[in-house]
């Protein structure tokens, strides 16, 4: 009996990370405007909004596509706003980070997609790429 329950609990929770990690994105869900006008924390994700140009989404947009284990899922430079996937290290995790330039200013939002609290990662990531994009 106990056995059971062992596997049993052993199941679901390999159930709950293969979800984790293979469950398909929708690129539609993500990748929407940053409405946001100031920063912000929150307790699964931050935005930045910082006065910005053209050549400053580029720099982003290159910081975050070398951030280990991100992949660009939706936009573009020239469209004016991108979203990525970024995934943790071990389980798989994905955040997703949204850039977008619109009025003079680079809205960054980068967000979890599983859980409730991402124990500032996402805070952490846009501190980086904003240091990065005014290098």
């Amino acid at each position: 009996m106990k056995m059971t329950a062992v596997l049993l609990v052993l199941a679901c929770v390999i159930g709950a990370l293969a979800f984790v990690r293979l469950a398909p994105t929708d690129s539609a869900r993500w990748h929407v405007p940053v409405d946001a006008t100031t920063d912000k924390d929150m307790i699964g994700g931050a935005v930045r909004v910082v006065p910005g140009d053209a050549e400053m989404l580029v720099r982003a947009d290159a910081a975050m596509q070398n951030v280990p284990r991100t992949t660009k899922i939706a936009g573009s430079v020239e469209t004016g706003r991108v979203t990525y996937v970024t995934r943790s290290k071990w389980i798989g995790f994905p955040d997703f980070t949204t850039l977008e330039l619109r009025d003079g200013t680079l809205r960054m939002f980068a967000r979890l997609r599983f859980g409730r609290s991402d124990f500032g990662v996402n805070r952490k990531r846009l501190q980086g790429l904003l240091a990065a994009v005014k290098e």
